[in-house]
């Protein structure tokens, strides 16, 4: 049994956490119990009333033959409450709008999680709309613009081994090849993925400093057949100043969370 600060964990937390955590990266595809019981290595009978016990609560909804399971409304509830009440999404939104206003493009603000970014607030633009909402999302740190510039305020001995997750034929997958790219990263000033997360997309990403090392960072997307040299240098241009208004915004006296 694991321990965390001297505290014992909590087996039965743990594997409601872990449940949770696996319906929800199953996104819409719906799980079967003896699925969800050989995934998390828990006798059939002992996860069964587990979700029954969730069903009940509304963390966990299941179909009408009560054979397919996914996350519940509760789960939603919880993770609007979560971007409702940290200080730093509210302080960024208005800046996201401002971006995406002068530049006409997608703007986004994730916050590094383990070996991803989850985005917490994006910004559409009119020219490229997408029907599915981003909040909420993960994404693989070593592919977007936006990992790679959280990453890069980290010393390269905390990357992990590879070979890493391939998202298009673009993705750095390799440790050596992501530790050559953050160095121009830091270098730079930003981060830069052309195709690497997403076909026909470039990101230009901005880590910002106001934690050490930063958590959060913004980022523009462009699809690549509007990208000339004239319109990335304003871009660089923008989410720069952008980015230095939101850090000089950042004051004390807000909970540092963990």
């Amino acid at each position: 049994m694991s321990e965390t600060a001297g505290v014992r964990e909590v087996k039965s937390a743990a594997r409601t956490v872990e449940l949770l955590e696996l319906l929800a990266a199953r996104g819409d595809r719906p799980a079967r119990l003896q699925e969800l019981a050989d995934e998390l290595g828990v006798p059939r009978s002992s996860m069964y009333a587990l979700l029954q016990t969730l069903i009940a609560r509304g963390w966990v909804r299941t179909d009408t033959t009560g054979s397919l399971y996914g996350v519940g409304i509760r789960t939603l509830l919880t993770g609007t409450t979560y971007l409702d009440s940290d200080p730093r999404v509210r302080l960024v939104r208005p800046y996201l709008d401002e971006a995406s206003q002068k530049l006409g493009e997608t703007v986004h603000l994730a916050r590094l999680d383990g070996r991803d970014v989850v985005y917490l607030a994006t910004r559409e633009s009119h020219e490229y709309l997408r029907t599915i909402s981003r909040v909420g999302r993960r994404l693989p740190a070593h592919a977007a613009a936006l990992g790679k510039a959280l990453l890069a305020q980290r010393p390269d001995e905390d990357l992990p081994e590879g070979p890493y997750e391939s998202l298009t034929p673009r993705t750095r997958t390799t440790r050596d090849a992501l530790a050559a790219d953050l160095a121009e990263v830091r270098a730079r000033g930003h981060a830069i993925d052309r195709e690497e997360a997403v076909t026909g997309i470039t990101g230009f990403g901005f880590a910002l400093r106001y934690d050490t090392p930063a958590q959060d960072a913004v980022s523009c997307s462009v699809p690549v057949t509007r990208l000339t040299p004239d319109h990335e240098d304003r871009i660089v241009a923008v989410m720069r100043e952008i980015r230095a208004r939101i850090e000089a915004a950042t004051t004390g006296g807000t909970v540092n969370w963990r």
